[in-house]
């Protein structure tokens, strides 16, 4: 069976806690992702910065993102799967918590994210198409 080690893009970028909110946009620019892992200075995952987060959380709140801290966007506990978790656990965690992103962990260490266009990569087109029903749900 897939696992998600053999699906997840590697190497996955953090944005430290510390940093603003607008260093992390800009991070995501250069990078051309949607989303980055925050991490802490002890560098434990401690959640998930998204685009929307930034436009919603920050720019709709009328906040400064050159002031903002990315780690008061950090929402308690991430929601993340193990780098050797198979592909209905994957699937099962994307759909409970609603995510289109799962960082990888390995113990305890960051070591990739699985994304909705990894799955539909690596996975048979049923279990994508129940995955895209289950995520497009109001």
């Amino acid at each position: 069976m897939t696992t998600a080690r053999e699906i997840m893009t590697a190497d996955a970028t953090c944005v430290k806690a510390t940093d603003t909110v607008l260093d992390a946009a800009k991070k995501m620019t250069e990078l051309g992702v949607g989303a980055l892992p925050i991490c802490g200075t002890d560098e434990k995952l401690k959640g998930m910065l998204t685009d929307r987060d930034i436009v919603v959380k920050v720019l709709g709140a009328g906040k400064d993102p050159a002031e903002c801290k990315v780690g008061e966007l950090a929402q308690g506990e991430a929601v993340t799967i193990g780098a050797d978790d198979e592909a209905d656990v994957i699937l099962r965690t994307m759909m409970d918590h609603q995510v289109r992103r799962l960082p990888v962990i390995d113990g305890h260490i960051l070591v990739g994210m699985v994304a909705q266009a990894d799955v539909a990569r690596a996975l048979p087109a049923p279990q994508v198409g129940d995955l895209l029903d289950a995520l497009s749900a109001p």
